[in-house]
């Protein structure tokens, strides 16, 4: 069903970006359990296998029904572009207990029989048990699911920030929200989100503007939330996710390799999109002075361009360098 948010004129001045490794902490834990969303991350649930065998997740999945709304508490819009992971689960610990107990008592009853459940009960009668015991399964499903590889995931959303932000700085809202998803229509000063799991609604945004957040799992979805008071918010798929869990390496021709030297071939092959050497090194799992040393050879021989974006360098290949993987 459609959501319509009404931006003001406050409203276009207060439109924001930030990275939340506690909103990737639960939408990883969501994938989990969402077939829909495994054809990006299939190495990646491979991997965490092992993990997930000794990872009791339960209490998270009954507040994340399919269609329906999760407590925003547990994961509320970052006060900050970079929030650490500490500092967002502290703010989770410190919700109040009042809040807490209506937004459970909203989530529980979207999914029948949980608020009558043995567990249900006993989150509305001890709200602020409830929230440290909530605070203490996030932060396990954070180590075990996300934090190995936190630095490749980071590198991928600010990546997609640093490409946003310039959508926005050459066409304004409407370049930026015509570029993020399908399900997003920005007209006449209103966003609707097409694909939005809550009831049809219109919300007015009151001068509080958005956050745009770029989510590694939520693929194919666009999530929109929260209730006031919280900023409203929109969590959207990052751009290059296809390519988040491959292999340096993997899909590069053997004579670009020859040519190249394989952790440049790899540089080379993986730049579907513009990327800073912090991005490439946490990708490729490589020192930052290694990548800078390869970029600047690939660079040298034309294959490369870059360009600054706000403190930034971003490398692109050049139409040589496009030749030359696709003759590969």
């Amino acid at each position: 069903m459609p959501l319509h948010m009404q931006f003001g004129a406050d409203d276009l001045l207060r439109c924001r970006f930030a990275i939340s490794p506690l909103c990737q902490t639960h939408e990883a834990v969501r994938t989990l359990r969402r077939t829909e969303r495994h054809g990006y991350h299939l190495p990646w649930l491979r991997r965490v296998r092992e993990a997930m065998a000794g990872l009791d997740l339960s209490e998270l999945w009954l507040l994340m029904p399919g269609r329906g709304y999760t407590p925003d508490f547990l994961g509320p819009p970052p006060e900050v572009p970079y929030a650490p992971f500490e500092d967002e689960l502290a703010r989770l610990r410190a919700t109040d207990p009042a809040v807490a107990r209506r937004e459970l008592a909203l989530s529980l009853e979207c999914t029948p029989g949980a608020a009558d459940s043995a567990r249900g009960r006993a989150m509305l009668d001890d709200p602020a048990r409830a929230v440290q015991r909530l605070a203490e399964v996030t932060e396990r499903a954070w180590r075990a699911l996300v934090a190995p590889d936190w630095p490749r995931l980071r590198a991928l959303l600010e990546t997609d920030i640093a490409y946003r932000s310039r959508q926005l700085a050459e066409g304004g809202l409407e370049r930026l929200f015509a570029d993020l998803r399908p399900a997003l229509r920005w007209t006449d000063g209103t966003l609707t989100i097409r694909n939005s799991v809550v009831p049809a609604q219109t919300q007015d945004l009151d001068g509080r503007g958005v956050l745009l957040m770029p989510s590694v799992f939520v693929w194919p979805d666009v999530i929109s939330g929260f209730a006031p008071p919280w900023q409203p918010t929109v969590i959207y798929p990052a751009r290059g996710v296809g390519g988040l869990w491959r292999e340096p390496d993997a899909g590069t021709a053997h004579a670009l390799v020859r040519l190249l030297g394989a952790s440049r071939a790899a540089i080379l092959s993986g730049l579907e999109e513009p990327a800073s050497t912090t991005a490439l090194a946490a990708r490729h799992r490589l020192a930052p002075s290694s990548v800078s040393a390869h970029l600047a050879v690939l660079r040298a021989a034309g294959l490369l361009s870059s360009r600054r974006q706000g403190h930034q360098v971003l490398y692109e290949r050049t139409p040589l360098g496009m030749a030359l993987v696709g003759g590969g």
